[in-house]
């Protein structure tokens, strides 16, 4: 009888702990536009790389589109995700062709195709782009 009583407590116990709650983490959306604030690896400051106009990004969830301003010109393209996986690479991306002084648009396009996954920190204000655990990228949410 004890071991029969000792086994109906055990799976009540199971039950009521299944039913416990867990802390809720708010998940933020990568919908909305985004103004670039960081970027790794030039050897030239940032305002130097973007003296006139930051890059930007724009993501439209419902049509799965990118748009943006790599500071000199316009690009488009796809949106693929998977999760917190993002792929500019495969993205399709087009963009205008105009003259730029400065190589600040090449290394912004040519990080962009290397990002792997994102973040978005800070109450959902920031977005970061990463390569494995580092931050390549992080931009500003605009309102």
């Amino acid at each position: 009888m004890n071991k029969i009583t000792l086994l109906v407590v055990f799976v009540c116990m199971s039950f009521a702990s299944c039913g416990t709650s867990k802390t809720a983490t708010k998940e933020f959306s990568l919908e909305g536009s985004w103004e670039l604030n960081y970027i790794t690896g030039p050897k030239i400051a940032f305002d130097g790389l973007f003296p006139e106009k930051k890059p930007t990004i724009s993501f439209n969830l419902k049509d799965n589109k990118i748009v943006g301003h790599n500071s000199c010109n316009k690009y488009f393209g796809t949106l693929i995700t998977d999760g917190a996986k993002i792929n500019f690479a495969a993205a399709k991306i087009g963009m205008t062709m105009m003259a730029c002084n400065g190589n600040g648009d090449s290394v912004y396009m040519e990080a962009l195709n290397k990002i792997e996954s994102y973040t978005i920190t800070d109450n959902g204000n920031t977005l970061n782009l990463l390569i494995g655990k580092v931050v390549m990228m992080r931009f500003t949410h605009q309102k």
